[in-house]
């Protein structure tokens, strides 16, 4: 297994390609068979002895056994535990209704923000702008988010987005901005400081000095989906030089 799926690691593989276990031609009868362990990221199923693709896209691999498919998809899919940026789009007793791009909104309690109780509510409004953290995301169950962590604690997350500007990128070039040492943010930074916020639904915010770097930047970030890393260079070089 490992050494099939690793041959194919950087290619393009399509719904429908599987992989099956390998076994061994003699077993030993003092040795106990230990069974390959592959843990399956987004686009791979495992069904009983064999791996399947479910998106198409390219293969990549994490050591010692983790394989995905990291696809160019704008379609967002919950996941438990990963951060979003949402809009406040109805209010309805306890319960927040938060649309962040998926196919049903989710739900957002009065209570799952810091240091809310039920006589010191949140000042959340419709409308309004929250980056916040599933913690229940199933097929079979509607969405939930929370702007709290594990101890309790904000960590960045809540109502936020006073004078910036939200849009929206592909999923892709999200991992690519969250990725360690990403040189796209690195670059971005020493070209306009500003203040980025990353939802792994596809939606960026942003916030400059001014209005008219602001639009730079959400132009420059849009404009680098399709860009290879020296043609990327080039386009900052020459907004860095001020000839556009």
């Amino acid at each position: 297994m490992f050494s099939s799926l690793k041959d194919k690691v950087g290619q393009v593989l399509l719904p429908g390609d599987e992989f099956t276990f390998d076994t061994e031609d003699t077993i030993s009868l003092t040795t106990p068979v230990k069974p390959e362990k592959v843990v399956c990221g987004p686009g791979l199923r495992r069904s009983g002895d064999r791996l399947q693709v479910c998106k198409s896209g390219v293969l990549r691999h994490k050591a010692p056994n983790m394989f995905w498919m990291d696809s160019q998809q704008r379609r967002y899919v919950p996941v438990k535990g990963e951060t979003v940026i949402g809009i406040v789009t109805v209010k309805s007793g306890d319960i927040f209704k938060v649309d962040f791009g998926g196919s049903e909104q989710a739900s957002l309690s009065y209570l799952a923000f810091e240091g809310a109780t039920k006589r010191n509510r949140p000042n959340v409004q419709v409308g309004d702008l929250v980056f916040a953290q599933f913690v229940v995301a199933n097929k079979d169950m509607e969405p939930e988010l929370v702007c709290v962590d594990s101890g309790g604690r904000a960590n960045g997350m809540g109502v936020f987005g006073g004078g910036g500007l939200l849009f929206t990128v592909s999923l892709g070039l999200v991992r690519r901005l969250l990725s360690p040492q990403s040189d796209l943010m690195q670059d971005l930074q020493k070209l306009f400081p500003c203040e980025l916020v990353v939802g792994m639904n596809g939606r960026l915010w942003v916030r400059s000095s001014s209005t008219q770097r602001t639009l730079i930047i959400a132009n420059l970030l849009q404009s680098c989906e399709t860009m290879t890393a020296p043609q990327r260079k080039a386009l900052f070089a020459r907004v860095a030089e001020g000839t556009l």
